[in-house]
């Protein structure tokens, strides 16, 4: 067995069933030792549709996911969604052949690559050491919650690896420690320090155990521990929510898996419940629930945030897109943070209180000192009822701005929503178009919404959908695209028929970078370079073998009632002609960020 095939069935034996990629020489051998394990390998039509592929699979999934690109071009190519996945906190491991010789062609600085886009850069080292290398950067990935770059240099890959034979914990070194270095799928960690491999595995808040990986040479049971006691920030936490009468709590990507925690402090405290964008859906069916806190708000969730007297962040950055650039938070608002990573705690605004510590056992510890003590704080049946009744973006007036041949894009979602089933799975892209299938689309819960967005590029929708789908196959996959976006990514279309999927993919097209313009058509600059003429989107997608109408008014949806009535053997994609008399109001908010 070489290098290349103990790679493929080290992260097989690890659990990776899904990898994504585009295959050329220098990780074909690979690529191959990976199916041959019994993964299942997703083959996309450009590297950066894969990156992204493989980040939306790892968010829905649950799991490590894995990205194979060939050295140089295959690696700079998949580098957008690399970024993406890396700013996200993505589990994911990315295969890259490597060429270690300047002067060939593929040669590029694949390791300074990495960190410059916060990605952990990592190397099969020799034959001896390819397995312990490849479960570091798996554990890397999986339990500080980082993309890693495993770089395969190509004259290794071919090498014969002694005794491989022998399973995966054999090939890590075996003894004692072993099994304590590694934490298990139900413990949660936190790197100790950006840019480095410590993770802290957080037995409760304030009492952790600093997991190290080894020295080279040291051996794969060579562990570091600290354990720091003290719970006066729960303690503080718990003052802080007992004496509060208009409790709020905003969960972010750190809070998912951890609602029945935070409910169940939320109603010992009447403690209302928002998410950021990324972990929209995590507390649909509550009667508390008041969606996204942030750009996407609604006037009912800014008014009830904005009057808060606490506002605790679960996993949340709290960054000028949740909190508005801060003016969701009242002036007298006391405000708390909790967070895996120490340097998160008030990186974008202060906060009186920070506590480290994974969230669902902070919340428990919170839960526990409480004891039975509940108030009614924010809750009263009159707010339940404005919130049935007020909070969801449909309910809230608006003048209809169809005509001309052209669809109000917040008339067209609003008949998307009741056309579509519940279980669904949506996917966003970035651009001008973003926030109206944000705001106006349903989605059972947070494993029903993909947003990668991060790093703001648009062109990541299509293949965010495609990830998304594999990862909840159970549920129709939606993926809503801008015209730029779409046509940026749009050869992987064929990979989403060549894969099957049941696919509705919405354009909003208004012929151009509507972002930017909206953003300078203001003040008079030239738009020229960024508007194009009409382009028959739905006439391309058929030609990928792609079911598709183009939608200018209502009636048009006729086409996708059949389609959802019929065998949906062929992905539909909706050229939706939207108006574009006005920007978007939430993009005011991101060019102030700029």
């Amino acid at each position: 067995m070489n290098v290349a095939e103990v790679v493929g069935r080290t992260l097989a034996s690890l659990g990776v069933d899904t990898a994504f990629g585009v295959v050329g020489s220098g990780n074909f051998h690979v690529t191959n030792a990976l199916v041959a394990q019994g993964v299942r390998y997703v083959a996309a039509r450009h590297e950066g549709g894969a990156a992204t592929m493989a980040d939306a699979y790892a968010r829905l999934s649950g799991g490590v996911a894995v990205l194979s690109v060939h050295q140089g071009p295959g690696l700079t190519n998949a580098m957008t969604g690399i970024a993406e996945a890396a700013k996200s906190r993505t589990p994911l491991v990315v295969l890259a052949g490597e060429v270690t010789e300047p002067r060939s062609n593929f040669f590029v600085d694949q390791t300074a690559l990495a960190e410059a886009v916060g990605a952990v850069p990592l190397r099969i080292g020799s034959a001896e050491t390819a397995a312990a290398d490849t479960a570091e950067a798996f554990r890397t990935a999986r339990d500080g919650r980082r993309t890693v770059l495993l770089n395969l240099p190509l004259e290794v890959q071919g090498l014969a690896v002694p005794d491989a034979g022998r399973d995966v914990p054999a090939a890590l070194g075996g003894g004692e420690g072993v099994g304590a270095a590694v934490p298990g799928a139900g413990e949660a960690t936190r790197p100790v320090e950006p840019g480095t491999n410590e993770v802290v595995r957080l037995v409760e808040p304030g009492a952790e155990r600093i997991v190290r990986p080894p020295e080279p040479g040291a051996g794969a049971g060579a562990i570091a521990r600290l354990v720091e006691p003290g719970t006066d920030e729960v303690v503080r936490l718990v003052e802080i929510l007992a004496a509060a009468r208009r409790p709020v709590f905003v969960a972010g990507r750190g809070a998912r898996g951890a609602r029945r925690e935070i409910e169940e402090l939320a109603e010992r405290t009447g403690a209302l419940l928002a998410t950021s964008a990324v972990a929209r859906g995590l507390f649909r069916g509550s009667p508390w629930d008041l969606d996204v806190s942030g750009g996407f708000a609604s006037p009912l969730t800014v008014e009830l945030i904005g009057d808060a007297d606490v506002l605790v962040g679960w996993g949340c950055a709290l960054n000028m897109w949740t909190m508005r650039h801060g003016t969701l938070i009242g002036r007298g608002t006391t405000v708390v943070q909790v967070d895996l990573d120490v340097a998160a705690l008030g990186a974008h605004r202060p906060v009186h209180l920070g506590v480290a510590g994974d969230v669902a056992l902070t919340a428990r510890a919170a839960n526990r000192l409480l004891g039975e003590r509940a108030g009614a704080g924010y809750r009263s049946t009159g707010l339940a009822a404005r919130i049935a009744g007020e909070n969801r973006w449909r309910d809230v007036p608006y003048t209809d701005e169809s005509g001309d041949g052209r669809i109000d894009p917040r008339t067209l979602t609003i008949e998307l929503d009741d056309l579509l089933p519940a279980e669904r799975v949506v996917s966003i892209d970035s651009g001008n178009f973003m926030g109206y299938p944000s705001m106006f689309l349903d989605v059972p819960d947070e494993r029903g919404f993909c947003f990668t967005q991060a790093f703001q590029s648009i062109g990541l929708g299509l293949a965010t959908a495609i990830g998304a789908a594999l990862a909840q196959p159970d549920r129709l996959p939606v993926a809503a695209l801008g015209d730029g976006g779409a046509l940026m990514g749009v050869a992987e279309l064929e990979t989403v028929v060549r894969l099957g999927l049941p696919m509705v993919i919405v354009v909003y097209d208004d012929d151009g970078y509507g972002a930017e313009v909206h953003h300078f058509g203001p003040d008079g600059y030239p738009l020229d370079t960024v508007t194009f003429p009409p382009a028959d989107i739905a006439a391309i997608a058929r030609g990928f073998g792609c079911e598709a109408v183009t939608v200018r008014d209502r009636a048009d949806l006729g086409a996708v009632a059949r389609w959802l009535e019929g065998a949906r053997d062929r992905p539909l994609l909706i050229h939706a002609r939207v108006s574009r008399a006005r920007g978007a109001w939430w993009l005011e908010e991101a060019f102030r960020g700029h």
